[in-house]
């Protein structure tokens, strides 16, 4: 499962924008988030996820889960 931080969280919209490992920008929206169960994201987090082909074309985040150490 690829992993990432946790480089913009937008509290308002329930929105983030993740830098996987490989310093590629992912867009989060709040549905991802919500179906984790996690109630925000903060700045600097890690995070692993899974990607899916979004609507666009684009890879989309699903699955959003905290990395503990």
């Amino acid at each position: 499962m690829p992993q990432g931080t946790v480089k913009r969280y937008d509290a308002d919209s329930r929105t983030a924008l993740l830098l996987n490992d490989q310093l590629v920008q992912l867009a989060v929206d709040r549905e991802a988030i919500a179906a984790s169960g996690l109630l925000e994201l903060r700045l600097g987090q890690r995070v692993r996820f899974e990607l899916e082909d979004g609507p666009d074309g684009e890879p989309r985040v699903t699955n959003i889960h905290l990395v503990t150490l």
